[in-house]
């Protein structure tokens, strides 16, 4: 267990516990050009004005909100595990796919979205596999998105895994990146802008293996010479949806839409399993204000 406090910077507010002694003698000083004439109260007035700054001071604690909590529960992770698998064959070094930005190529925007995609999933497990005439891992299942992020800056181009398509290996591989991951739901999003015609293992193989492990395989294919038949097929054999997208803005959309079909679960900025403990100073100090003017009428 930990403590902590919601508001810190209501205890600013002690700082204004020294007048409380000193309001009171430039009060008297202002009405009472010679206060040492007046008669001289001891303990009485002391414990008075201590009693106040005693009750001021629990109520300052009480609006400063303080709690324990389990600090266990914030890292716990809720997530599924997601792999991308992205196509790096040469086809995807066509540019023009951005409309307002010729230079980029496929391959440059499909990293940008692909980047800006993981970046809000914190509570998944997400890996990444690359293909083009074979398929390898590029980053195992991991919760630390920014490494991911620089692994996407540290792949050299188009071609850093041949120039043909072969889709069978990719979505194997990506199966295979998925078995070191332990949650309930598992993700595959493959990305191509290609037919397959390379690699040992056939899509249906794949797509197989994917259904027995209970795997849902996302297809995206982007430009215009992709094999939209399978990629659909592979979709909807796995329980999940094909997309397709024309320009970045649309391969944009089509992130979008995943993003909410497989929404993230997102962990709450509040401490779970906290203990409020704002009512013990405020009950302390309305006790003390009781007991303070019950003496007051008893001088009366």
């Amino acid at each position: 267990m930990n403590f902590s406090l919601g508001y810190p910077y209501t205890l600013l507010l002690l700082m204004l516990l020294p007048c409380f002694i000193w309001c009171k003698i430039k009060a008297k000083r202002l009405y009472f050009s010679k206060p040492e004439w007046l008669p001289q109260r001891t303990l009485d007035w002391d414990n008075t004005t201590l009693w106040i700054m005693i009750i001021y001071t629990l109520l300052v604690f009480a609006l400063a909100s303080p709690y324990y909590y389990d600090n266990q529960v914030v890292t716990q992770k809720k997530g599924r595990d997601l792999v991308l698998i992205l196509d790096t064959s040469g086809s995807m070094g066509e540019r023009g796919f951005n409309k307002s930005d010729g230079s980029q190529s496929k391959y440059d925007i499909s990293v940008s979205l692909a980047q800006a995609f993981i970046k809000n999933r914190a509570d998944d497990n997400v890996g990444l596999v690359v293909f083009g005439t074979f398929a390898f891992t590029a980053s195992p299942l991991t919760y630390d998105l920014k490494a991911l992020n620089e692994m996407f800056g540290l792949m050299s181009n188009v071609g850093i895994a041949g120039t043909s398509t072969a889709i069978g290996d990719a979505l194997i591989q990506g199966v295979n990146t998925l078995n070191a991951g332990v949650a309930k739901s598992k993700v595959l999003i493959l990305l191509t802008d290609g037919n397959h015609n390379a690699g040992k293992s056939s899509p249906r193989q794949a797509v197989t293996l994917a259904k027995k492990k209970g795997i849902k395989i996302y297809t995206i294919g982007i430009g215009e010479a992709f094999d939209k038949a399978l990629l659909k097929s592979i979709a909807i054999d796995s329980n999940a949806q094909s997309f397709s997208a024309k320009s970045s803005a649309e391969l944009k959309e089509v992130y979008n839409h995943i993003n909410k079909l497989e929404p993230s679960p997102i962990r709450s900025k509040q401490y779970l399993n906290k203990e409020l403990l704002f009512t013990y100073p405020l009950f302390l100090a309305i006790l003390g204000l009781f007991i303070l003017i019950l003496r007051h009428e008893e001088r009366q």
